[in-house]
């Protein structure tokens, strides 16, 4: 796969900011406990179609909770998550709804979790058979072309443990992409490589968000979260404390924690 540079072509001023395209994605008064620890406190936040997000914070702020509580691998205590015609209120979420949602979001995730007695054809294959009901030759000729865009179409025949760490995790994408999701989720995804690896799932993030995928990303990549996303979402301590189009949140933070968190960042 070909290196690339991290630039995203910046919209145009006398183009609408995403946020006031219909919206796509609507979280409202997302709360999450975990016994007697509040994780995420009313937590509100709306997305287009075609919008990239990245949410960043101090570990422990609520960020890869909140991605968790999006799909509902994590249901959250309160609050309703809606996309797109599908409304999923906490504690009153049905069996069909739950499937609804998980079909139309994919998510990747910090370790790769790739089946390691199956080869990298069969591990991005295997759901498209279980989940859509597609033939194996139809899914191995769908798992081949995303293979081959996330530039590991070599790598078909290998197991996990034959390949790098950025290779995996390219694979975990290309997994993802598999079943057609509508929004993308990725937690953390570069956090257990090294730089060089690292950037090979960056590549491939920048090409889908350049082709206009919807993604919700929790990274520690300043330089990409500024370069890649449209809008920028700050946590800490389980709430949203600042958010808006990417420049401007990174070069002029306007709350006081956020640049305290950005100056730590930056100084490491």
């Amino acid at each position: 796969m070909s290196p690339m540079s991290i630039v995203r072509t910046p919209v145009s001023p006398a183009q609408p900011e995403p946020r006031e395209r219909p919206t796509f994605l609507r979280l409202e008064g997302i709360g999450k406990r975990f016994g007697p620890y509040e994780v995420l406190q009313d937590v509100s936040l709306d997305m287009a179609r075609g919008e990239v997000l990245a949410i960043i914070g101090p570990s422990g702020s609520g960020k890869s909770t909140l991605l968790r509580c999006i799909n509902q691998l994590e249901p959250p205590t309160q609050g309703t998550v809606t996309l797109e015609g599908l409304s999923l209120r906490a504690g009153e979420v049905s069996r069909q709804e739950l499937v609804a949602l998980r079909r139309r979001i994919g998510m990747v995730f910090q370790s790769f979790n790739l089946f390691p007695h199956l080869t990298v054809l069969q591990n991005v294959s295997l759901a498209q058979v279980r989940s859509l009901g597609r033939s194996r030759q139809e899914a191995d000729r769908r798992s081949m072309l995303l293979l081959e865009r996330v530039g590991l179409a070599a790598k078909a025949k290998a197991y996990p443990s034959q390949c790098s760490g950025g290779q995996q995790q390219r694979v975990a994408i290309a997994r993802a992409l598999a079943l057609d999701p509508e929004l993308m989720l990725f937690d953390e995804p570069t956090s257990a490589l090294d730089p060089e690896l690292g950037m090979e799932v960056l590549n491939v993030m920048q090409e889908l968000a350049q082709e206009g995928m919807s993604m919700i990303m929790v990274t520690h990549e300043m330089h990409f979260a500024e370069t890649i996303s449209d809008r920028v979402v700050v946590m800490a301590d389980g709430r949203i404390i600042e958010q808006g189009p990417s420049a401007q949140v990174m070069r002029n933070p306007q709350h006081e924690r956020v640049k305290r968190f950005l100056a730590a960042v930056r100084n490491r």
